[in-house]
């Protein structure tokens, strides 16, 4: 671990003057023996009351120290490996307290304070502060933090991720809010500014540079591993912690917001400025904002553009969350264009519908009348499928209900009563009972169900021929008048 001066000197002090032993150093000063022996045998004086014994490591020292001269950050499970093919035969754990006496010390690196003209510079960066949790979901709270670095003016806006699109909304409600742009951006390396990063060789985002394009200020990434150099921003952001999120009380996003604007008008704003204590960081800001850049005629689009596929029920998946469509959009790949409140859908250049944003998670976003022109659809589908049924089975239906359509009589009641009919008599059947019932001039399923139940009374026609026996069986025989026999009995008398 790394010590402070002051710590490293109470420890000498205390075992050279005071006379304390390492182990007593330790438990007094809450660190490790080891520690303790560190900074003793790096200080370069013998220990007090040591018995300087010979150790299996010695021979290897002048090896060891060469290595470290050159290769100061080698691991010393590496440095085992190769002390151990040169014969050591201690042990890889004893051996890791001994190398932490002998590793070299980083010598301490001296910085220059940094000082900007004003308007020349702000400096940006994110802030993570916990998570939110609105209702499934739970998204992180992220600060985004612009601080202008010759006044120390403040600006700060919380958002329930560190996407890009939040990126460049941050940077326009800064430039919105002081009404004015500064020349210099400076960032961290972080992936929404920089993407590729070889020695100086960078490959900004393009979303970025055309923000910067937009707005006529120019990206300027800090050197890698050299967080110093944007230390007002990250000096901002730790003022905000202690002075502004800790134990504050907020009801959502927006009151939290609202609540950092009035803050960055009101405290953050009075405080004395760092480079001139005479003045306030607004009296500062008012000086320095004659020297930024003026703001163009519109500000940069930030809208989330995302395509998305809808599939065979009318809604598309944004962000978590599902939003309808009309239904003669399924099936497609469309375009969802999104803001903080809404998101709206479009297809093409076509708006198809808009709806307010949720952070939910797994929620149907709905329009009424997406809905109930699905049903109005599905309806439809039925009665028409009906329809083709009834007409293919039975092409006199038809006519039926053509005819019955005249008299303004119901069709899908019409369609649904044939149907049945249909499925209960069959085609043949329905189609005598049908051309029946248009040739009296009534087109109703009750007059095709009379006739249906007229012909199921009277006995149905054999498909097959009667044998002659049969046939004759059935034949009618007519009754003859019995007067003729009472003219041959009237003869018969005669000739007695």
């Amino acid at each position: 671990m790394a010590l402070s001066p002051e710590h490293e000197a109470q420890i000498l002090r205390y075992h050279h003057a005071e006379r304390w032993r390492i182990g007593t150093i330790a438990a007094q000063l809450g660190l490790h023996r080891d520690t303790v022996a560190r900074v003793l045998t790096q200080a370069g004086l013998p220990r007090h009351g040591a018995v300087q014994r010979a150790s299996a490591i010695d021979p290897y020292l002048p090896f060891l120290h060469e290595t470290l001269a050159q290769f100061p950050r080698l691991t010393a499970a590496r440095l085992y490996d190769m002390v151990r093919a040169r014969g050591y035969p201690g042990r890889p754990d004893h051996f890791r307290h001994l190398i932490a006496r002998h590793r070299p010390r980083p010598s301490a690196e001296a910085y220059l304070r940094l000082r900007t003209l004003p308007g020349e510079q702000a400096q940006v960066d994110w802030g993570h502060f916990g998570h939110l949790t609105i209702g499934r979901a739970r998204r992180p709270l992220m600060a985004f933090v612009m601080v202008l670095s010759w006044s120390r003016q403040l600006y700060l806006h919380f958002f329930l991720d560190a996407r890009m699109e939040n990126f460049l909304r941050g940077h326009v409600g800064a430039f919105a809010r002081w009404g004015a742009v500064p020349r210099i951006a400076l960032y961290d390396n972080l992936k929404s500014a920089v993407l590729e990063r070889c020695g100086n060789a960078i490959r900004f985002h393009p979303s970025l540079l055309a923000l910067a394009g937009h707005y006529r200020f120019e990206p300027r990434p800090v050197a890698v591993a050299r967080g110093n150099e944007k230390g007002r921003v990250e000096r901002a952001i730790r003022y905000v912690r202690e002075a502004f999120f800790a134990g504050r009380p907020f009801v959502d996003l927006d009151d939290l917001n609202a609540q950092a604007q009035a803050w960055c008008e009101g405290a953050a704003g009075e405080r004395r400025c760092p480079d001139d204590p005479s003045i306030t960081v607004t009296e500062a800001f008012g000086m320095e904002r004659e020297r930024l850049l003026a703001l163009p005629e519109a500000p940069f689009p930030t809208d989330e553009v995302r395509a998305v596929s809808a599939g065979k029920t009318p809604y598309v998946r944004f962000d978590l969350n599902d939003y309808s469509i009309p239904h003669t959009h399924v099936r497609r790949t469309l375009t969802v264009c999104a803001d903080p409140l809404r998101v709206r859908i479009l297809d093409g250049q076509d708006v198809i519908a808009t709806h307010a944003r949720s952070y939910d998670r797994r929620q149907q976003i709905e329009c009424a009348a997406h809905l109930e022109a699905l049903v109005a659809h599905k309806h439809a589908a039925s009665a028409h499928r009906a329809t083709d049924r009834l007409t293919a089975a039975v092409p006199a239906c038809q006519a039926l209900l053509a005819q019955a359509a005249e008299r303004g009589e119901p069709l899908a009641r019409t369609t649904r009563a044939l149907t049945d009919l249909l499925d209960r008599y069959g085609a043949s059947e329905l189609a005598a009972a049908v051309d029946e019932a248009l040739a009296r001039g009534v087109p109703h399923p009750n007059a095709v169900r009379m006739a249906l139940e007229r012909r199921r009374e009277a006995p149905p026609p054999l498909g097959v021929p009667l044998p002659a026996h049969l046939k004759t069986r059935d034949v009618t025989v007519r009754a003859h008048s019995l007067a003729g026999y009472d003219r041959l009995l009237e003869d018969d008398h005669d000739d007695a």
